[in-house]
Order: C-alpha cells, then structure tokens, then sequence
C-alpha cells in the first residue's frame, strides 16, 4: 500500500512496508528521493529499528541468551499499518508481535508521523513501551537517500558539495568495517564544503558525533538552485553515506540514536553503545526534518 501526502508545492509517497518514504516529487516533476535501483542500492530511506549497523557476530545477547540479528534490524522489512491519515500528515505503525518477539525478545510499538508542510517534511519516530515491568532496549535510526540529479543541467555527484551547520570539528568515529572503532577518533572540518565524490566512501560510511546538537546538512550544486536541506534536533549520532564502487548520483543522510557495535564488544544488549533504555510505560519521540527546493 502507498500512502500519498500532498499540496502546492509536493506530492510525497510513503510506502507501508518499512513505513519507507519512497517519493518526494515537486509540482514541476524533480524527484528527490532514490528510486532504488537494486543494481545500485535497492532501498530509498529505510527505517532501522531496533537496531542501527552491524552487530558483532550478527547477534546480540539478553541475559546471556543469544538472538540472531541482521544489520539493520526487521523493521524496514515489514508491514506497518497506515492509522491516521489525511491530505498532510499520516501515521504508521508496527506492533511487537509473536514473530518479532520470538527474534528480539521486547514489547514495542513503533509509529512513524509525517507531515507535509509547505516545502517541509517532518518525519518523527515515536517509540512507545507497553511493558509493564520489562525495560525496552533498542536503537532507531533513518537513512534517506537523497538525488543529486536535479532539474536542469544535472550535475550528479562529482559536482556537488554538501555543507554542514554549525561550522565546527566534529568528531568522526571510523570504521573497521563492518564495526566502529570508537578508541580512534578523528577530526572532521566542517568549516568548508564536502565536495562529495564517489571515493568519500570507500571505507563506507562517514559517522560523526552530534552529541543531541541541531545539525543542518544541505545539498548544491554548480549548476542549478536544486537541492535538500535536512535538519536534526537531537541525534547523538549522524551517517553520510553513498554506496562504493557503484556509481549512483545520490547520498544518504542519516540521524541515528544508536550505533553498531564496536570491534571488541561481547553482545550483551544493556552494554551496547548508545543503546537507549525505555522504561515500563514510557514513550520516546524524536525527529528530523527535510526541505526541498
């Protein structure tokens, strides 16, 4: 089922598998998002719950029992339930379930929120713990790929920069893929434009520490006006990422609150980094925004 979210300005698609955001399309025809072509990335903005990157063993450990888990988490992979929705705004859910508790031992409920404003999409994530007694460990994260072929005179990749606000060195938390390797920090300069090339990533991604910050990224290019701009409020974590060697002209930008496991970790959930803790009854909310122009 595809969920359409419209006005002056946009019509925005929203797929119910994974809740996936598949479409933002202006009035005069740009398509902003990935249209996933599987020889290059077949997913437009998956939804990773409840986990963010890679688990060390593709596993994780509750109590010392071992569960099985794929990067990513299933979210992205399964059929929400459209419960709210009008010509602006809609919500979308998934429920813990036989199924996900036989594979991640945890009651949830996950709504997604999207609201069409103007040139703006908000898109928030509310997670809820319907528990009575048991605390609710997980991660959440986003990852919409974003064209940077636009409009007239499309340039793709190699001519178009990203810039970051605020203006600072960030901390870059690298890689030994698929882990991260917290214990060598690097600095990162956001004082001048990503010029953004397909070698950026051969490493895979780029994480950087924002430490609940606001953080703006926005996308130009050389040759026209076209681009995104993407706010978050309160991510600790943010990825930059493109596939490498393939060559599609497009970037994920993705706010995290959570991580994959660092190169030494033993699995046991409550230890993980940045794993959040929901207690019994209460609900977490938190969200990014994109503009389009």
């Amino acid at each position: 089922m595809t969920v359409v979210l419209k006005n002056n300005y946009l019509t925005v698609q929203i797929n119910s598998k994974g809740a996936e955001l598949s479409s933002v399309k202006s009035n005069d025809g740009i398509e902003y998002i990935w249209q996933a072509d599987p020889a290059v990335w077949n997913r437009h903005a998956p939804v990773l719950f409840p986990f963010v990157g890679r688990l060390k063993d593709d596993q994780f450990k509750v109590n010392g029992q071992a569960f099985p888990m794929g990067q990513h988490g299933f979210a992205r992979d399964m059929d929400f339930t459209v419960v709210e929705q009008d010509v602006n705004h809609a919500i979308l859910e998934l429920t813990s379930n036989p199924t996900t508790l036989a594979k991640f031992p945890f009651e949830f409920t996950l709504r997604l929120h999207f609201t069409l404003t103007d040139h703006e999409l908000v898109e928030r994530y509310e997670v809820r713990n319907p528990s009575r007694d048991q605390e609710l460990l997980f991660s959440i994260g986003g990852h919409p790929g974003f064209n940077l072929n636009l409009g007239d005179n499309q340039t793709g990749m190699d001519n178009s920069v990203l810039k970051i606000a605020p203006k600072q060195n960030f901390t870059q938390i690298p890689l030994q893929a698929p882990y991260i390797d917290p214990a060598h920090p690097v600095q990162f300069d956001a004082f001048q434009p990503l010029e953004l090339s397909h070698e950026l990533f051969k490493d895979d991604a780029i994480i950087l520490e924002l430490n609940q910050n606001q953080t703006t990224l926005m996308t130009e290019n050389t040759t026209n006006d076209h681009g995104i701009s993407f706010t978050v409020d309160d991510a600790p974590y943010l990825g930059i990422w493109s596939p490498y060697p393939a060559s599609g002209d497009f970037i994920c930008l993705e706010p995290w609150w959570g991580i994959a496991d660092t190169v030494e970790f033993d699995g046991e959930l409550k230890d993980k980094v940045g794993i959040n803790q929901l207690a019994a009854g209460k609900e977490f909310n938190r969200q990014f925004s994109i503009s389009f122009f």
